[in-house]
């Protein structure tokens, strides 16, 4: 069990809080086209003001790559979240990040003021997690609160390096719920217990397909990875993605499940189509037919979306990362669809592993019956294959 200190461990009142959040938000034209990781962040922001804290706000904006950029700048986000707390939140323009703008603003603080920091990437040791930068942003506090789970993966200045020089680290709300449910619900799960993996490729959940089997009841496999699986039974898969080397692999992992004592699912039947388009042609095949050439596999067939669904009934807790076909496009969704309205009527603990799966439970309409959505894509998949995450490891145990 992983038992990090959090915001409610500490009172901050009269303290510099320095708090890492993740602020890395769409942009269009200075402009906030999505808000949900500004609205994520308030919960603590405003524990910490409450408290009585002079809470400091940095995070990263894209990819810099070490130099200001001015369409990266984070002004925008401080201009937003002033009308979402209510209360101004002072931009502290630095190309820098703790210059002499910051240092001023941070001398000036009152308890309960905020003010926010330049994008951290402006600095080029950010992400080679620099001495000099963490030093700098440590110079600003008395505590350091790491809420940013979307870098926890990540060893970099702001959310590791500070904390060799700050003396006390704790995790923010948001950091909590990730570690509550990806860490721990994942570790000591309520059974019956079913992971669902999608997306498109084998090689870039090998680790997880290994560790959720040594601790799942039930293994789901969709999405483009589904057809290594098919082909390493010897079905001939069309112009479906396919990862040729990771054939042997499969099977070692239908071998797995089977020692295991897992029930481990593939499709039984697939909508092809004709080309890779919502106005393909389309079919669908079972099992034991070929997917003839010059056709490929977008999504699960019906068949499948009720075998799927009936494996989740009964389950008390399911993690599902990735979709089941191209459910960006309407003709390809159904799958997809069909699991997230599954798992929505489930009386169970749900939790949404980040990246797409996370974008098509919101878009499809189905992400408040959810009872967790990751935030960070790269960072929960390594948090289910079973790897410390540094950015989790570096706060201060209870």
């Amino acid at each position: 069990m992983l038992n990090k200190k959090s915001v409610d461990d500490i009172n901050v009142s009269g303290k510099k809080v320095l708090v890492r959040c993740d602020f890395n938000v769409p942009l269009q034209e200075g402009k906030i086209t999505d808000e949900n990781r500004l609205v994520a962040a308030l919960p603590t922001i405003n524990k910490l003001i409450a408290d009585g804290g002079k809470v400091i706000l940095c995070s990263h904006l894209g990819k810099p790559k070490g130099e200001p950029k001015p369409e990266l700048s984070l002004a925008p986000v401080a201009a937003r979240l002033s009308e979402l707390l209510g209360k101004e939140v002072k931009f502290a323009a630095d190309a820098n990040v703790v210059g002499d703008n910051a240092k001023a603003a941070v001398a000036a603080m009152n308890d309960g003021d905020v003010v926010l920091l330049e994008n951290t990437r402006y600095r080029a040791e950010e992400t080679k997690n620099g001495e000099a930068f963490s030093k700098d942003l440590a110079s600003l506090a008395d505590v350091f609160v790491n809420d940013a789970f979307g870098t926890a993966h990540r060893a970099h200045c702001s959310n590791v390096g500070i904390t060799e020089f700050v003396d006390t680290c704790v995790v923010g709300y948001l950091m909590q719920k990730e570690i509550d449910f990806l860490g721990n619900a994942v570790n000591t799960p309520e059974r019956p217990f079913v992971a669902i993996l999608g997306g498109a490729k084998v090689s870039s959940k090998i680790s997880v397909i290994n560790n959720l089997l040594d601790k799942v009841d039930t293994l789901i496999i969709g999405g483009g990875m589904a057809y290594t699986f098919m082909a390493a039974q010897g079905k001939a898969v069309g112009d479906s993605l396919l990862e040729e080397d990771y054939k042997e692999y499969a099977l070692e992992m239908l071998d797995k499940a089977k020692e295991k004592g897992v029930n481990l699912l593939i499709p039984v039947d697939t909508v092809i189509a004709d080309a890779f388009s919502n106005d393909a042609n389309t079919n669908v095949v079972n099992k034991e037919e070929d997917i003839p050439d010059g056709w490929q596999g977008l999504d699960i067939g019906p068949k499948t979306q009720t075998l799927f669904a009936d494996a989740l009934k009964g389950a008390k807790t399911v993690v599902w990362n990735g979709p089941m076909g191209c459910f960006e496009m309407s003709n390809f969704e159904a799958g997809t669809v069909a699991v997230a309205k599954a798992l929505a009527e489930l009386d169970a603990i749900t939790i949404i592993g980040g990246g797409d799966s996370a974008a098509a439970v919101n878009i499809l309409g189905f992400g408040d019956k959810m009872t967790h959505i990751s935030t960070g894509g790269g960072a929960s998949l390594e948090f289910l294959e079973g790897k410390e995450l540094p950015g989790v490891a570096a706060a201060d145990d209870k």
